[in-house]
């Protein structure tokens, strides 16, 4: 499942190897947290696009980050842990993203499905 952490105007994602794969195939994937039946959802994306830059917007209750098809092809097909970008909203507002690979982590709750994540490199968090 795609995690992500919001602080301030950073948006930080981590996914696993079945995630990696599916974006590179579809070129989009989606996450939705509902709080219910009868009320809204909250939904966080991730798409390629063909535009130069990283881009990001919020509507209908949806977070959709864009990200430059050559850099995600590359990070999809690649050893790379993560890609980062930067969207100017206007002259005193960016959002910043950060997009990782997300790795398995021993110190992780028990009750966490690890099994999608990638082996970490050093053994440990």
């Amino acid at each position: 499942m795609m995690k992500l952490r919001i602080r301030g105007n950073l948006l930080r994602f981590r996914l696993g190897r079945s995630e990696v794969k599916e974006i590179g195939l579809a070129g989009r994937l989606d996450e939705t947290v509902s709080f219910g039946e009868g009320q809204q959802s909250f939904g966080y994306s991730i798409e390629r696009t063909d535009e130069p830059g990283f881009s990001g917007s919020f509507s209908d209750g949806t977070i959709v980050v864009r990200v430059p098809g050559d850099i995600l092809d590359n990070w999809v097909n690649g050893d790379e842990v993560g890609i980062e970008g930067k969207h100017r909203i206007d002259t005193t507002t960016e959002l910043a993203f950060l997009i990782e690979k997300d790795f398995v982590c021993i110190n992780s709750p028990r009750e966490e499905d690890q099994s999608d994540n990638y082996p970490h490199p050093s053994g440990d968090c």
